[in-house]
């Protein structure tokens, strides 16, 4: 089992930005994967970040050039430093990682951009 704790959200001007953090815990050993995804209201859960075992990244059209995914291996931690920030990024933001055929997902943290 993974246990995922995500911190980092809060309420945040429009133009600002958040760095969201992901620390894992338990059998940690052989992640495959970990990614961010977001959950605005009455939408979809949408995958926004992810990073794979070799390091490398996929973003979704609308963060490119404004977000990035990182890790840090010793502290089994995965961020997601957000800038430039838009009304349209407020969502709940969930951290998930693979570990051979399992998901696990964080609670999540909201993440609110004001206008």
């Amino acid at each position: 089992q993974v246990q995922l704790v995500e911190s980092g959200g809060g309420l945040v001007q429009a133009g600002g930005s958040l760095r969201l953090s992901c620390a894992a815990s338990g059998s940690t050993g052989f992640i495959n994967a970990r990614a961010w995804y977001r959950q605005a209201p009455g939408k979809q859960r949408e995958l926004v970040a992810g990073i794979s075992r070799d390091g490398s990244t996929n973003y979704v059209d609308s963060v490119k050039g404004r977000f990035t995914i990182s890790r840090d291996n010793a502290k089994n931690t995965v961020y997601l430093q957000m800038n430039s920030l838009k009304p349209e990024d407020t969502a709940v933001y969930y951290c998930k990682v693979v570990r051979f055929n399992s998901e696990y997902w964080g609670q999540g943290t909201q993440v609110t951009v004001s206008s």
